[in-house]
């Protein structure tokens, strides 16, 4: 398949369509975000048809994979099947913006902030590693020496670092992959779309059918809704908030090259952040699963609660910014499994139906990865990873993926 590798003229996103009635698919992807836009991706790079379809546009405010920003980092403790699998996505989103020649992956590199007697970051170095993956081990005073926009005053604490990792451009980049989808012959519908019938024909909101052999269903936090009786109990939206401070006038410490992105696994909380990126804001956040959460419905204004925890944690260990004004805030979600990792199976009462999701607030930089593992499946066969089985996925919330 030849593909014009000009360079894209700057615009709003890619034709968005409504669905045309006498068409017909080889695979319906329903959902544009980071998951399901990949998925297209690759299927059409396979030779398939494809319809993509999704209620809003690629990235909307209300997605997973919308906001400006999200982490590509390398480090999983001892679970190399995610290292493996952020090694490969990495790989091929610098690829595709390469190809589309947009600059939307931040090298800014990827500190992670540990004590010496914590199992997982020491796994975390040992699978980077076995796996090949670039990082450096920054030792304590090495730490505050290097890092001095930083209060450092346990001398366990050390740093790992991935030079190579970085940040996604979040929104744009989900963009820049539907519309490379589109010019490669993907089609785009905007429309909401019911979950199957009993005979597995897949409609919209409106009851119009969407003819396609197979359906991919990728919906994000939408899937609990879609399949409520499935899903409902296993996959739990959560609120998230994010926060973005502004660095004083004329300071660039936090700013790339001198800071990288950020996780803080001193902290039960799970602090972590991005460094001031187009002078948006020093970004903070707590992978901290929040309360449940309707991303129809729910309230996207942030809590008084939360911007003085924000505030607090600044003070302690960024204190330059303890009396930073909040430039912007955001509230996210995200869709949690029972333990953290992805669902990826066929649907147990329909052959024609794939279930895609749980990213589970760490998968969005896994995108082309779970893309190119779905083409696979579907193009070739075989087993399946058992982890990302629907059987795994119990109703008691026990994570293990961080």
């Amino acid at each position: 398949m030849r593909v014009s590798t000009k360079k894209m003229k700057a615009r709003t996103g890619p034709c968005y369509n409504r669905l045309v009635r006498q068409s017909s698919y080889d695979i319906a992807v329903i959902g544009a975000g980071s998951f399901g836009s990949w998925i297209a991706w690759h299927l059409r790079r396979a030779g398939k048809s494809v319809l993509l379809v999704d209620a809003w546009s690629p990235g909307h405010a209300r997605a997973s994979s919308g906001g400006e920003s999200r982490l590509i980092r390398m480090g999983y403790g001892a679970d190399e099947i995610y290292t493996r699998m952020a090694m490969r996505s990495l790989a091929l989103w610098r690829n595709l913006f390469r190809h589309t020649e947009q600059p939307l992956f931040q090298r800014t590199g990827v500190l992670f902030m540990a004590r010496a007697d914590d199992p997982h970051s020491s796994a975390t170095g040992q699978t980077l590693r076995k796996t090949g993956a670039p990082f450096e081990i920054v030792p304590g005073g090495e730490l505050a020496r290097r890092y001095p926009q930083m209060r450092i005053e346990d001398p366990r604490v050390y740093g790992i670092l991935e030079p190579e990792s970085g940040v996604l451009m979040a929104r744009r980049a989900v963009a820049a992959v539907v519309e490379d989808a589109v010019r490669r012959g993907v089609v785009y519908a905007t429309e909401a779309v019911r979950g199957p019938l009993g005979n597995g024909e897949v409609r919209t909101a409106s009851g119009e059918p969407i003819r396609a052999a197979l359906f991919i269903f990728a919906c994000g936090p939408w899937l609990p809704k879609i399949f409520p009786g499935l899903l409902a109990t296993r996959i739990c939206p959560t609120r998230q908030e994010i926060f973005f401070f502004a660095p004083p006038a004329g300071d660039g410490r936090f700013a790339p090259p001198h800071f990288p992105a950020w996780i803080d696994f001193t902290d039960p909380r799970g602090p972590y952040g991005c460094p001031d990126l187009e002078s948006r804001g020093f970004k903070l956040g707590f992978d901290r699963h929040g309360e449940a959460f309707d991303p129809d419905t729910g309230d996207r204004r942030i809590s008084a609660a939360g911007l003085e925890e924000a505030r607090r944690f600044l003070a302690e260990r960024f204190p330059d910014l303890r009396d930073a004004p909040l430039t912007e805030s955001r509230v996210c979600q995200y869709e949690n499994t029972s333990n953290g990792d992805f669902l990826i199976d066929r649907h147990p009462e329909f052959e024609n139906v794939w279930l895609v999701g749980g990213g589970s607030g760490h998968g969005f930089k896994h995108g082309p990865a779970v893309g190119e593992y779905v083409c696979q499946a579907i193009v070739k066969g075989g087993a399946g990873e058992p982890r990302f089985s629907f059987a795994s996925k119990g109703e008691r919330r026990q994570r293990t993926v961080y």
